[in-house]
């Protein structure tokens, strides 16, 4: 496809408002210029470190508190700018971070286009690509859920934004919109240090011992490594943990895979954890760190609750990645398939991965999805009824049956539709819901609603997002009729929990007790991929 640079060379000598805030043009370039130096200088080994943002919107709250100490015989060295812009250093126990608002002169405009809004960040990124391909330079977010805006670098005044916005709409692009706030104050970081109070955006927080606790709220975590306070793109900040990687997987393993699961699970997740990881470096670039500590990422809890278990496997298989033609795999995974595994292209867009296939999830399957495929409505409820043959049917996920008045859906889809921008929010009532289209793994592809207001059509994972009931997208619809015959609600039955796509946590379990090493265990939810150890030459990611 033929790219036009029309978008990228509007002439931007007119500006009516100031430009966006956080970050300024200058902020952003320093950022950029780090960004490319720590990639150049990063030695790809076991002891690279890694950056995530374990407190992504410090500032949210006018009263947001962070409370950061050392360990027992050790200290705090705090690194910030004096007044005159110098290196300041103080040695300290503890240090507690607040949210004080800065007046400002005059009022500043805090602005970007959304060009996409959706849940996940492999549909986002999907979706940057082609704007992409239409000549729009573009950024990935996630202020809430994934967005992809024009790049606040490239269109950085008021009347580039609007002339990019109305020439988008003269295209027929209905989706992308103007997101615009005009603030009296902002907020800067306070904190106290030998009776001085200071206002900072950024500051560096190291210890002797390499050990860091944070206090928020009731809720205080112990890390390895060192912090860092800096701003984000939505007007906050974020406190970022560098951190080893193989120090990171001790705060990772244990939370996902459990800390009683069998040993040879916990290998099999060590590996396909640590390949997520680096493969995801890249998902927090606009706010300059990596990864979070969230689901939307991996559960990451520092060095709080590890396991031994956890820890023997992470140094068992350490420096393990899994590979496909000498790529990093994207290893993604889920609680629980529900008995059958899904493609990439069931719950995302974007290009299939050829590892990432529907099966059965079985270690002696009973059903042929090749006779049988789930896109078919009736095949899908048999699958849905059987209960046996399957890997992980031990788990409460593995089937489920969940339902839902018609008035909290039509509460729970007003607040996704007011969420996205979408143009029929506002519903009064739905009339009506539908699967309209099955994958052969049984995944949802499109879920129409009919309301009051017209037609909605929920696309892949959108159908679970939108809905409080649905566990994934392995489900079907039954209507609930009162003694009338009208529709009260809906019976939401399906199975498994999460995307579906790759590891089976809960079926790892099953093939873990049958006496499966991990390298079988990989091999089966990623068939066709090599493991091989961490090196020079292995491609994180492929770049577009």
């Amino acid at each position: 496809m033929k790219k036009t640079a029309l978008f990228l060379l509007l002439p931007c000598t007119l500006s009516f408002l100031p430009a966006l805030v956080f970050p300024n043009k200058a902020q952003t370039q320093a950022q950029t210029q780090a960004q490319i130096e720590t990639e150049t200088q990063r030695k790809i080994s076991p002891e690279m470190e890694i950056d995530v943002g374990i407190v992504q919107r410090f500032g949210d709250e006018a009263g947001d508190r962070l409370t950061l100490s050392s360990t027992e015989g050790d200290t705090l060295t705090v690194k910030f700018q004096d007044g005159n812009g110098q290196l300041k250093t103080e040695n300290v126990s503890n240090i507690v971070l607040e949210i004080a608002p800065k007046s400002v002169e005059s009022p500043l405009l805090q602005e970007w286009i959304v060009l996409s809004d959706v849940a996940t960040f492999e549909t986002a990124e999907n979706s940057a690509l082609e704007w992409q391909e239409k000549g729009i330079e573009v950024e990935v977010v996630q202020p809430g859920r994934w967005q992809v805006w024009a790049k606040r670098e490239t269109y950085n005044t008021p009347i580039l934004r609007r002339m990019l916005l109305e020439n988008l709409q003269e295209r027929g692009e209905t989706n992308p919109y103007l997101q615009s706030e005009v603030l009296n104050t902002v907020p800067i970081v306070s904190f106290v240090i030998n009776g001085f109070r200071y206002n900072r955006s950024n500051l560096e927080i190291t210890s002797n011992k390499n050990l860091i606790r944070v206090k928020e709220k009731d809720n205080t975590i112990l890390f390895g490594g060192s912090l860092r306070v800096q701003p984000n793109s939505y007007g906050n900040f974020t406190l970022v943990n560098e951190v080893p990687i193989e120090v990171y997987l001790r705060g990772v393993v244990p939370h996902e895979i459990g800390p009683n699961a069998p040993y040879n699970s916990v290998e099999a997740q060590t590996v396909i954890a640590r390949t997520y990881a680096l493969r995801n470096l890249r998902r927090f670039q606009a706010d300059n760190y990596e990864l979070c500590a969230t689901v939307h990422c991996q559960v990451y809890k520092g060095l709080t609750g590890t396991v031994a278990n956890a820890d023997r496997a992470i140094q068992a298989t350490r420096g393990l990645v899994l590979t496909h033609n000498d790529e990093l795999v994207d290893a993604l995974y889920s609680a629980h398939t529900g008995g059958v595994t899904a493609q990439f292209e069931d719950i995302w867009d974007g290009k299939p991965r050829p590892y990432l296939r529907a099966r059965i999830d079985g270690a002696n399957p009973q059903w042929n999805l090749a006779q049988q495929p789930l896109n078919n409505e009736a095949n899908f409820r048999r699958f849905i009824s059987s209960k046996q043959g399957f890997n992980g049917t031990e788990s409460p996920v593995f089937r489920w049956n969940r339902q839902s008045s018609i008035a909290q859906l039509t509460e729970d889809l007003n607040k996704y539709l007011e969420k996205t921008k979408h143009p029929l929010a506002g519903i009064k009532k739905i009339l009506r819901m539908a699967v309209t289209e099955r994958s052969p793994s049984g995944r949802i592809l499109l879920f129409t609603i009919e309301t009051d207001r017209g037609v909605v059509e929920l696309q892949k994972t959108e159908a679970r997002s939108a809905f409080g009931p649905p566990r994934s997208t392995l489900f079907y619809i039954d209507p609930i009729l009162d003694a009338s015959g009208n529709l009260t609600g809906y019976k939401f039955i399906g199975g498994g929990f999460g995307h579906g796509v790759g590891l089976n946590q809960y079926g790892s379990y099953t093939l873990a007790n049958l006496g499966w090493k991990y390298d079988r265990i990989l091999q089966f939810y990623y068939p066709g991929t090599v493991l091989q150890q961490l090196r020079e030459g292995i491609v994180f990611y492929p770049e577009s």
